[in-house]
């Protein structure tokens, strides 16, 4: 089970920080990503971090902007969201695979409920 947290309303150019809680399961056997719904708008790839050694692996919209990472002894992946542009409202949600193929959906078999993010203009 995967559980979100930290969406909320913010400004153009803030910031917010997404955590997403795994089994102790999950999180030492599971690769790990981010992804994003938009209204009317296909489930897109944000980021990934592997969960041997930690790779990580971004959308090139997000590159510099984004920072995927993970805490062990908490079972946890954050994604930090800096300088927040109106197109990144949508609802975020974390996912887990096993596949090494991380920017693909449908590859993955647990998915969390989701969290809202929305930045006014």
């Amino acid at each position: 089970q995967l559980v979100e947290s930290g969406g909320g309303l913010v400004q153009t150019g803030g910031s917010l920080r997404l955590s997403c809680g795994a089994s102790a399961r999950t999180f030492s056997s599971y690769n790990m990503a981010w992804f994003r719904q938009a209204p009317g708008k296909e489930r897109e790839f944000v980021a990934a971090i592997m969960w041997r050694g930690g790779n990580t692996y971004y959308a090139d919209f997000v590159k510099g902007r984004f920072g995927v990472s993970r805490d062990i002894a908490k079972n946890t992946v954050y994604l930090q969201m800096d300088s927040l542009a109106p197109e990144d409202t949508a609802v975020y949600y974390c996912a887990a695979t096993r596949s090494f193929i991380v920017a693909v959906a449908t590859n993955y078999e647990d998915w969390g409920q989701g969290t809202q993010v929305t930045v006014s203009s």
